[in-house]
């Protein structure tokens, strides 16, 4: 889809996560420098995995990531003749642990060590296109693509050296980056395999059948320490906002003062006659790429006394953003993803009218930003025509595309480098700020620097879609659920269906027209989903008269939802502290559970209550399981890092907004979790060797907003339906929650 073209509300339910969100609306499409392969890697053997066509001669939408095997000259991995290892792949590093799990999955196949391996990301000139690194994909679909290529790249190597030694290739072996023979002194390394048998390359076919390494892992299920970590620590990596090259100026963008507005007329010749300062003015689009930061903000500010804008801002504010959701909704369902998420089973109407008791609820979820500690930047560069961009994005591909759009180009004229990036949380799919260093540097006719500044950031990225959801619920005279019903406004289908055993059960989700910009996001919607549903369950337990764990086991099957939420409460020791701080006024026990992307999740926690109303989370206790674990320390950080990035939800994490201003666009006015915020966590992690190997980054956030909502209830006797977590009964007071 253009960037530029006006977007379709009625596609699927995950449309933020299949879709990107929309870019600032440029009214105007602008009217390779490309370094060749061999320089890159020198000479060698290149094993493929997908596609007939050569790096040079990449077609649009390839996806040289996808498939079980097959093709040819997918440049997936090379071996050079003095032994060097490079795997390719389209994936980036934002702070996830990719480049390392990717790493251990060639080191595994290849039986070499992780040091051996070189592993290129995101070079839009050399590496396939694997797909956004989004929705818990790399494990799933890009693992088992670099794994099946260096499997069948060891069984040719193998066979070579058989051939070599007029062997039977089933009694050598493979290891450290050499052949060993039967016979004494029989040893070829990697390299002299490739210059004896492949000086002229090599072509053939990779079978769909071929095996990877099935048990008996060496690398993966160990935890391998991050590959790169020492570059980090020490700054000595570059992420993208540290990119600079020879001659490079720095841009700044002139930003409407609100939300909605179209620049109508600005007067470019104050800034023009500043010294060195080029300014461009491009429709809406207006410029400024000067020698210094400095200069060329106060270019802009120049540019800003004149400016004259039109428009009007979004109709909705904080205050009134629920009601609005739900006036400007759609009337129908949300497309495939709906049916997919749950549909309807049973008759919930009849299952209602059966009840003995009926509960309905609705739960209020804000917007919240993504907050990265690195906020969006790019360095753009023409040469010959051909524009080269190094920038911070989850999807190189999809940027790509939407410069070689904007600027008018074709897109092998486009390259896009991703250098590994500060953070992106789904926040950075979009390719708004390439796209404006891409129009400075065509302007000025050198390189630009473009980075946003975090007001910028707060103001014009998009944000995790704000929502409000429907809950209805009845029991009947055993403590029952008989029937359910589930709807979303705005915030997505992602986890909508619930995973409990249910007759009589309706799920909806509709779209609304949104005040904001509004896109991808760590788990996107199943973050609301599964909190308005595990807090309602907590209602139905207690109007039930039931213990919540109790209650939730009693409608799940056995299974790995199941499974896990009895490891969290047995490691919690759930019914011990939960009698312990029965009748507390000060102490509450809570916990939620859930499943998205393949992989499960069940939380314990712990609060304590203060007098003016103010509350900590105590402790959190998390199990997780996600398969096969390839790298259990790297997990556990995910799992950590999701707890305490959804604790910003529950704690304070909300965008304010008014006459289509941001608020709060700041880290002093928009409070992430501090270091004082952070509880004891536990992390159980649930390995399932028996059982492929999916994503962890995402589905861990999913379980900490309701556990802890529903660990308020007991202590301030009030039922909390609002992220962050907040009830009218102590606002006046000033108070958190």
């Amino acid at each position: 889809m253009s960037p530029l073209a006006p977007r379709d509300e009625s596609h699927e339910v995950e449309r933020y996560e299949l879709d990107e969100p929309p870019l600032h609306r440029f009214q105007i499409r602008y009217d390779m420098h490309r370094r060749e392969f061999v320089a890159l890697l020198g000479a060698g053997l290149v094993f493929s995995v997908r596609g007939s066509v050569a790096i040079a001669q990449e077609r649009p939408g390839r996806r040289g990531g996808r498939g079980e095997g097959g093709g040819r000259i997918a440049q997936r991995l090379h071996i050079a003749p003095d032994g060097k290892i490079t795997v390719l792949t389209g994936k980036v590093e934002v702070g996830q642990g990719s480049r390392t799990q990717l790493t251990m999955a060639a080191a595994e196949e290849l039986r070499v060590p992780v040091e051996r391996i070189l592993l290129v990301m995101a070079d839009s000139a050399v590496v396939p296109e694997d797909g956004g690194t989004s929705g818990s994909r790399t494990t799933p679909s890009t693992v088992p693509q670099v794994r099946r290529a260096c499997a069948a790249a060891r069984e040719l190597l193998l066979q070579a050296a058989a051939g070599e030694w007029q062997a039977d290739a089933a009694a050598l072996r493979v290891e450290d980056g050499k052949v060993l023979g039967p016979g004494p002194g029989q040893v070829l390394t990697f390299g002299e395999i490739v210059e004896r048998k492949f000086k002229d390359g090599f072509d053939q076919e990779i079978a769909p059948g071929v095996t990877v390494t099935a048990s008996g892992w060496k690398v993966l299920g160990t935890s391998v320490p991050r590959v790169g970590a020492e570059a980090i620590v020490t700054g000595a990596h570059r992420y993208p906002s540290d990119i600079a090259l020879p001659g490079m100026l720095y841009g700044s963008v002139l930003r409407p003062p609100a939300i909605g507005s179209r620049l109508v007329d600005v007067d470019l010749a104050p800034a023009k006659a500043m010294d060195g300062v080029t300014v461009v003015r491009d429709g809406d689009f207006a410029g400024v790429a000067a020698p210094t930061s400095l200069r060329a903000r106060k270019a802009i500010a120049a540019l800003s006394m004149t400016a004259r804008w039109e428009g009007s801002p979004p109709l909705s504010s904080s205050e009134t953003l629920y009601t609005h959701l739900k006036e400007r909704a759609s009337g129908g369902e949300g497309g495939s993803g709906g049916r997919r998420d749950g549909g309807e089973r049973g008759s919930v109407e009849d299952g209602l009218a059966s009840a003995g008791k009926v509960l309905r609820e609705s739960f209020r979820i804000a917007y919240i930003q993504h907050a990265p500690m690195e906020p969006r930047a790019a360095v753009a560069e023409w040469k010959d025509g051909a524009l080269t961009v190094w920038t911070g994005t989850q999807n190189p591909d999809r940027v790509r595309g939407q410069l070689a759009e904007a600027l008018r180009v074709s897109r092998d004229k486009v390259r896009v480098i991703v250098p590994d990036t500060g953070g992106g949380f789904g926040g950075k799919h979009t390719g708004e700020t390439a796209i404006e260093a891409a129009r400075l540097a065509l302007e000025a006719k050198r390189p630009v620097s473009l980075q946003w500044t975090r007001e910028e950031e707060f103001t014009w990225a998009y944000f995790r879609p704000a929502g409000l959801i429907e809950l209805a619920g009845g029991l009947n005279a055993g403590g029952e659920i008989v029937a359910w019903e589930h709807i979303n406004y705005n915030s997505g289908g992602s986890a909508i269906g619930t995973p409990y055993e249910v007759p009589n059960s309706r799920t909806r989700f509709r779209n609304s027209e949104a005040p904001l910009r509004q896109g991808s996001y760590r788990a996107l919607a199943s973050t609301a989903n599964a909190f308005a549903r595990e807090c309602f369950m907590d209602e139905l337990a207690a109007a039930a008269g039931a213990d919540p764990l109790a209650f939730r086991l009693r409608h799940l099957k056995e299974g790995r939802l199941r499974a896990v939420l009895e490891a969290a409460a047995k490691r919690f020791d759930w019914d011990g502290r939960h009698k312990a701080v029965e009748g507390s006024k000060t102490r509450g026990v809570g916990l939620g559970c859930g499943t998205e992307k393949g992989s499960y999740t069940a939380a314990c926690v712990e609060v304590a209550l203060e007098e003016s109303g103010r509350f900590r989370v105590v402790e959190v206790c998390q199990a997780f399981e996600c398969g096969a674990v390839q790298n259990p320390a790297n997990l556990r950080a995910q799992v950590e890092g999701s707890i305490i990035q959804g604790l910003g939800g529950v704690l304070r994490e909300e965008i304010l907004f008014k006459d289509g201003k941001v608020l709060n666009p700041s880290f002093s006015r928009y409070r992430v979790p501090r270091f004082k915020d952070v509880p004891k966590i536990e992390v159980v992690l649930v390995d399932r060797p028996d059982l492929p190997s999916v994503g962890g980054g995402e589905t861990p956030i999913i379980a900490v907003a309701p556990a802890a909502a529903n660990a308020l209830a007991a202590p301030t006797g009030v039922r909390f339906r609002s992220l962050p977590l907040r009830h009218e009964k102590f606002r006046a007071a000033g108070a958190r929650v």
